[in-house]
This record gives structure tokens, sequence and C-alpha cells, in this order.
């Protein structure tokens, strides 16, 4: 399908599509032991699109058992690595085939526009699957240099059973950076969705099944945190913990994996990501449509939005100006238009949460230079407007938590050595940007910023599968994407060979 997309294509297909609401368990669909459901609502208009199968408890011994069977069996974990290749192309065909179904099962889910979820998520999401496809037979064990009565190999072998836990902000592509690499390297996948944006997990799990994967290999629970979540990460017979999403849920898994077996966990949790301006640029212009991207794209619904901008003194004034003329085309639309840059905010906490850091900012003293205000309230959805606060100094709260929406802290620098302090001055360590024409600037900094990613003269402008993704300090723990992301699911053994 091409990528330019009409309302009219959007609809005929809106029409068709079904919205699935079951457990996965088994390699097959089913409802949740005890009954329960949990309403499944639209951020666009604030209607119901479904009730959703509420995992539980037993539900997740269900799914752990399952897993674990189709792992101890070896029908898939001791596979030939060619064929594990092949089952994942042919998953990958599969959702490019079913793309803009899936596109739209997330615009619905969470409000995200159609144009990201076609354009941007689903291709991420194909080349994810294809890139781990093509790497597992491109990968050596190794044999230790020793002495010559002895042979000692060093393999690498699947951890076992990974529970998945994965956010809302990009339900499919997050879903995705765990899939991959779980699953090529032999491992069995239980994959909890957000309780927000639960319908393409499910949906891709009877795509997966198509695709040749053995059931029990992958299993779908849909559920909240609390129990689904807990649940998993508190079971003896769960490996790893693969997780993206808040430093407070991250935290609390950490405590699970040691009051439970102490499985593996990787984390990838929230950002106060720096973009920092100096004044030496050639071209501001260009800086400020790449720092509102940064900021406003996907609703600023992003862990490495650059949501605080260090910027040069001298140019603050001038730089924030041109934002605000960028922030007008930016402007929150129908999520299922093709034509708009911003969508729905996931639900209504979320949509409070972000009003509520905005008075707060005003109330600690920083103006708003552009937005601050709920939009579109008359379709019954969840919209901020973008947002920029200005005279914003970096003990304030909107300058330290992470907001998870359209809001930009502005705050201004004097010199290189400020500029740096204001930027690891941070809980968080997960991405930066710098900005300059002078190159000794630019990787001096970039040496110094505390940050798992560092853009320079860029903001995030191209995710890559073959770069790593993952933060320092409190943003987490392990790297997803790129060859890196494979230690997370593989276990490191030594044998040792005794020569007669």
């Amino acid at each position: 399908m091409e990528n330019f997309l009409t309302k009219q294509i959007i609809q005929k297909e809106k029409e068709k599509v079904n919205y699935p609401d079951k457990i996965f368990i088994n390699g097959n669909y089913q409802n949740s032991i005890s009954g329960k459901t949990f309403d499944n609502i639209s951020p666009i208009d604030g209607k119901l699109i479904n009730k959703i199968n509420f995992s539980q408890k037993e539900d997740v011994e269900l799914a752990v058992k399952s897993a674990r069977d189709s792992f101890e069996t070896g029908v898939w974990s001791r596979s030939d690595p060619s064929h594990r290749k092949k089952v994942l192309l042919r998953f990958a065909e599969l959702l490019d085939k079913n793309r803009l179904e899936l596109s739209l099962l997330d615009t619905i889910d969470m409000g995200k526009t159609i144009n990201d979820t076609y354009n941007s998520d689903l291709p991420a999401s194909i080349d994810n699957i294809r890139w781990y496809a093509e790497i597992v037979d491109k990968i050596y064990d190794d044999i230790a240099p020793t002495p010559h009565s002895t042979l000692a190999m060093i393999t690498k072998e699947p951890i076992g059973v990974v529970a998945g836990i994965v956010p809302w902000n990009y339900p499919l592509w997050m879903a995705i950076w765990k899939i991959g690499p779980a699953l090529i390297t032999g491992n069995s996948l239980i994959l909890k969705p957000a309780e927000q944006s639960p319908l393409s997990a499910i949906r891709i799990a009877e795509l997966l099944m198509e695709a040749g994967l053995p059931e029990g290999v992958f299993n779908v629970l849909p559920g909240d945190g609390p129990i689904t979540g807990k649940s998993l990460a508190m079971h003896h017979d769960v490996d790893c913990v693969a997780f993206t999403g808040s430093g407070e849920v991250g935290k609390l898994i950490l405590q699970y994996s040691g009051k439970s077996n102490m499985k593996r966990v990787q984390l990838e949790c929230g950002g106060k990501s720096p973009n920092i301006v100096f004044a030496d640029h050639d071209n501001l212009d260009f800086v400020a449509e790449k720092s509102a991207y940064a900021i406003f794209g996907n609703q600023g619904e992003v862990c490495s939005a650059g949501s605080r901008l260090i910027i040069q003194k001298e140019i603050k004034n001038e730089f924030i100006k041109k934002l605000i003329q960028i922030s007008k085309n930016m402007m929150p639309g129908d999520p299922l238009d093709p034509q708009s840059f911003m969508g729905a905010i996931v639900d209504k906490s979320q949509l409070e949460k972000i009003d509520n850091y905005v008075i707060s900012g005003k109330n600690e003293g920083a103006k708003v230079a552009v937005g601050g205000k709920v939009d579109r309230i008359n379709t019954g959805g969840y919209y901020y407007e973008p947002t920029i606060l200005d005279d914003v100094s970096n003990d304030m709260k909107v300058a330290r938590e992470e907001i998870f929406g359209p809001v930009l802290s502005a705050i201004s620098f004097k010199d290189p050595q400020e500029a740096l302090r204001i930027s690891n001055d941070t809980e968080y360590g997960l991405a930066a940007a710098v900005w300059t024409n002078n190159i000794n600037t630019a990787h001096l900094i970039a040496k110094g910023l505390r940050a798992g990613s560092v853009y320079i003269n860029n903001y995030e402008e191209d995710v890559d599968t073959t770069i790593p993704a993952g933060g320092y300090k409190q943003s987490g723990i392990g790297r997803d994407n790129s060859y890196h992301a494979l230690d997370n699911y593989l276990q490191v053994k030594s044998t040792w060979i005794k020569l007669r």
C-alpha cells in the first residue's frame, strides 16, 4: 500500500476493523478465567471501543506454564537459527500486509495520528523484525585462549521465559522492540501490553502463529500493572522481565525481582532530556523546527522527548518566538485525519496530569509563552495544545519531573560549562542533543553529558535498529535495539574440556 493516505482509504479500512478483546495463551484466544474485563476507551472521542479480558493471577499462571512447557520441549528454543529466521521474516511480511489495520488499531486505541502509526511506527516495526531475523545466523560463539591441554567453549543460550511489559505511547513498536530479540534468540515470551492500548498486541498473536511460531512460544496478557504486571514480575518461573515505562514502575519491578527469583531485569524508563542550543549555530530556523518536533511529536508522549530547552541567553527570546510560530502548525487535530500533526492524549488522567504540571509551572514563576490549555473539548476526547513555558529554572517541578505531554520548559545558560551543569542536573539520562557549529564544543559537551543517546545537530531524526537505545542513571538498565539488546535475553555458559 502507498504511504499516501486519504480520509476515504482510512474510513473504508476502519469499517472493516475488528477490535480483539481476548487473552492469548498456548496458541489460542480465550477469556479470562475469572471472566473479568476492563473498559477500553478511545481518547479520540472518549467513547468505549470494547471490553478487554482482564488477565488475573490464574491467567498468568496458565501463560507462564504454557511458555515454560514450550521452552523446555525445545520446539523453538532448540530449533535451527535458519528456521527462526524464516518465521520472523514471514511475520514481518504479515505486519506489512496488515499495516493499515494495525495502524488504525493503535491510532484508535491511544490517540496518536494515523500518519505517525502508518508512516513511522509500522515501517520501523517491520524493519526491526527483519533486522533481528537476519542477525541470528551471523553471531558466533567463542573459544577461549586456554592452555593446549584445555578446550573452553563460551556459548550463549536463551534465558528461558521472558515477560515483556510495554507502554502505551508506541503500542506496537515498543512491543516489537521486545519481540524481535527475545524470540530470535529462542526464548518463549509473554507480552503484557499497557491497559490503555492492548489492541495491536492481541492482534499480532495470530499473525505470529500464521508465520509459523509454535504454540506456547508467544502469549499475550492484557491487564493492569498492579495485578497482571506484578504477577508476572513476581513469578518464580519467569526468567527475565523486559520493561519500558515509567521510572516508578521500573523501581517496583526491580523490587519484585529481588523478592522472587532474582530474575534478570531490563528497564527503559523515563527521561527529562536536555536540548542544548548554542548561539553560534548558523541556522536557528532549522534548529527551532527540529526542536519543536522533538517535544510536540507524538503529543510529547515520548520518553526521550527534548522536554528541556537549554538555550543560550543571547538568542533565547528570538528562538522562542520561532518556536511559537512553528507550534501554530502543530495544533492537535483528528487523529484519523492524515493531515493532523498532533493527536489525542492517551486518556483523561494523563490529560489532567499535563494540565496540572502547567499550573504548577505558573505557580513557581514560569511564564506560558504559548499554549497551556486543554483543546478540542467538544469532541469528547483528550487534547492539549503545544505549550512552551519560559523563564523556567532547573529546580522547578516542570524541569525535574517527566510530564509526558507537549510541554517544553525553556532554561537559559551563559556558557558551555553552565549548559553542561544544567543538563546533567537531573535524575534521568536517556537522551540529549547539542546544536552548535563549533566541533570542539559539540564533542566536549557530548562527552560530558550523562545520557545514553546524544544527538549532535539533530534530534532523534533517524531511529535505527542498528543503534542501541537506553539510558544512564534512573532512565534504565540495559539496551533495546542493535546486537546489544540480545544480551538481555541470553545466558553466557563456559564449558571446560580437559584434553588427554
